[in-house]
């Protein structure tokens, strides 16, 4: 049999605890070992070797495997540590089978004691043939998971019948967890490196072109020069107009106009003409022409290097347009998609950094100074982690996690902070002496550059426990939205009042104020599958009003009655006055929340 969870060890005496917590400790110390030296592989040839040999070691398990999915969601053995035979090495489990497969469907641990008597998922009979040869007896399978997708699975494997304990299992699973970002991180690194590469080949071919006509040599020059000095769209129509002439126009991909520059030689607009030669010079790939109705010339070329369309280049001018100048507007165009790519290419790059740093601070032990490296990484960027005092988290049902976090570098960049995916969560370290006033301007700026509703969380930091901080507003992000508020911008501090449901440090005082007020009725619920819990708070919620109550809880108003006699009955005849239905509301509200967050509500 497969399980997904193994059970737990049994108690032993003194010696044996403080044992175990001495191996959990060397565990725990080695894995975050292990990360940190993933985190600074750069390719995935080096990653896949790394992360097996470091999982090989940190299990202790005869034999550690890594599979990786390709296009068509088969697992394909990447990279292996222990001894192997050269059949098992070029294994591939198609998609759905073996354990692999239901790792990949529960995205969730599966280990078996003995995979010969195991059962609960289909077989390959090629795989399995070869686990028989090798020796293979007791596996684990843990997934590799990027966001919501599951790039691979890790597996550890015995040769001899033994069940996985909890612990290995949590242990590789955090480990699984760390690779996972490492293998990403290097394939976006690949992928960077690549397209760099492309664009030097680009730029290149580029530049032959133009070294080949005397009259592009010029226009050739300047933007080079352009591109040598860190120059825009600007300083490319700036170029244009000095050697053609007329009126040069660069919209970006979403048609607006991000630089416009005259000569004098221009005439007017013709939007309808411009949109249907944009189409065509997409279509074609080519610089396209036509006659607008004052006689000009307008000339339009697409920005769309590697077929990605990133916005056009137009030229408007009473004289013809010769061929020369064709190529002159064809090669601005690929050089002002070039530039546009290498902003995107750094920008991303800035913000992917900063995401990391944002990680391992978010990560970092509270009680342990940040290392120095990091603050160095830090500070290279203008962060002084120390002053960063106040965490935020923002959420947005309407755009994606990645348009929120796009927002939030802007801030970021502004007030010398850090910004990034952690968790799932678009979240924000930042310096503000006034979280309040901060957290209220952050709302407006979301509000406004995403157009939509968005809720923005603010917390202080105390102690560097900037774990603690995150989960207090994301907690308490949550409660706002459990409350119906859909856009605002607010600090924990605001929703105090609901500390003890947010707030985990202080669970223990939740669950006394909730069993104090509200145990005899949990247990009546408990044990008679009944909901008078969700009767009280109906009462409560319609001011007493037994109609709407009722309604709302969709019974008869005499079942109502007979579910408030039998409150009565459990809770006392003074539990709606004054002070106690003060409590017991509040009670309620808050075990109400309570299910929320923890996904029973």
């Amino acid at each position: 049999m497969a399980h997904s969870d193994s059970e737990p060890a049994g108690e032993g005496g003194q010696g044996e605890l403080a044992a175990y917590r001495l191996r959990r400790e060397r565990e725990l110390s080695s894995l975050y070992a292990t990360a940190r030296s993933l985190t600074v592989l750069g390719e995935v040839d080096e990653v896949l070797p790394s992360i097996v040999r470091e999982a090989h070691e940190l299990i202790g398990s005869d034999f550690v495997y890594l599979s990786l999915r390709d296009t068509g969601g088969a697992l394909t053995l990447s990279a292996s540590a222990g001894t192997i035979s050269p059949e098992f090495s070029s294994a591939r489990m198609p998609a759905g089978a073996g354990l692999g497969g239901w790792v990949i469907e529960t995205r969730a641990p599966v280990w078996v004691s003995d995979y010969r008597r195991a059962d609960g998922f289909h077989r390959d009979p090629v795989f399995d043939r070869l686990v028989f040869d090798e020796g293979l007896v007791a596996l684990l399978g843990v997934p590799l998971l990027v966001g919501d997708r599951v790039i691979g699975v890790l597996f550890a494997a015995d040769r001899t019948e033994r069940p996985f304990e909890k612990d290995e299992v949590a242990l590789l699973s955090a480990f699984a967890d760390h690779a996972a970002i490492a293998l990403n991180n290097a394939r976006l690194y690949d992928e960077s490196r690549v397209a760099l590469q492309r664009l030097r080949d680009a730029y290149r071919v580029i530049e032959d072109q133009v070294a080949t006509m005397e009259r592009a040599a010029a226009v050739h020059e300047a933007l080079t020069h352009v591109v040598l000095t860190g120059g825009g769209p600007g300083d490319i129509a700036q170029s244009l107009v000095d050697h053609l002439e007329g009126v040069v126009t660069i919209r970006d991909r979403d048609d607006e106009v991000v630089a416009t520059r005259s000569s004098g030689a221009g005439a007017g607009e013709d939007a309808g003409l411009e949109r249907e030669l944009l189409a065509e010079a997409r279509r074609t790939g080519r610089c396209v022409h036509g006659e607008g109705a004052d006689g000009t010339v307008l000339s339009v070329a697409a920005i769309q290097p590697g077929g990605s369309h990133l916005g056009s280049l137009s030229l408007r001018r009473r004289a013809a347009t010769e061929s020369a100048d064709v190529r002159m507007l064809e090669r601005s165009a690929q050089i002002t998609g070039l530039l546009a790519l290498l902003r995107d290419a750094r920008v991303e790059a800035e913000e992917r950094v900063r995401g990391e740093l944002l990680t391992e601070l978010l990560s970092h032990p509270p009680l342990q100074p940040v290392h120095p490296a990091l603050r160095d990484r830090a500070l290279a960027r203008g962060v002084d982690v120390d002053r960063l005092d106040v965490l935020v988290t923002a959420d947005c049902p309407d755009r994606s996690t990645a348009d929120v976090v796009r927002e939030l570098h802007a801030s970021s960049a502004e007030s010398s902070g850090l910004a990034g995916e952690y968790l799932g969560r678009a979240t924000l370290l930042l310096r503000a002496d006034d979280p309040e006033a901060a957290v209220r301007t952050l709302h407006q700026r979301l509000r406004r550059r995403l157009g939509t509703p968005v809720l923005v969380v603010a917390d202080r930091i105390t102690g560097h426990d900037r774990a603690h901080s995150y989960t207090l507003a994301v907690r308490c992000l949550d409660v706002m939205r459990s409350l119906g508020e859909t856009d605002r911008g607010a600090t924990t501090r605001r929703y105090a009042m609901y500390g003890l449901v947010f707030d985990p440090r202080r669970a223990q005082e939740l669950e006394g104020f909730v069993t104090d007020s509200l145990g005899p009725l949990l247990d009546y619920d408990r044990r008679r599958s009944t909901d008078l819990v969700s009767t009280v708070a109906a009462y409560f919620t319609h001011s007493g009003n037994l109609s709407r109550a009722a309604h709302a809880l969709h019974v008869h108003t005499n079942t109502l009655l007979k579910r408030l006699d039998r409150i009565t009955t459990l809770l006392g005849t003074d539990w709606r006055s004054a002070d106690s239905a003060l409590r017991l509301h509040l009670a309620v509200r808050l075990h109400q929340l309570r299910d929320v967050l923890d996904g029973r509500g």
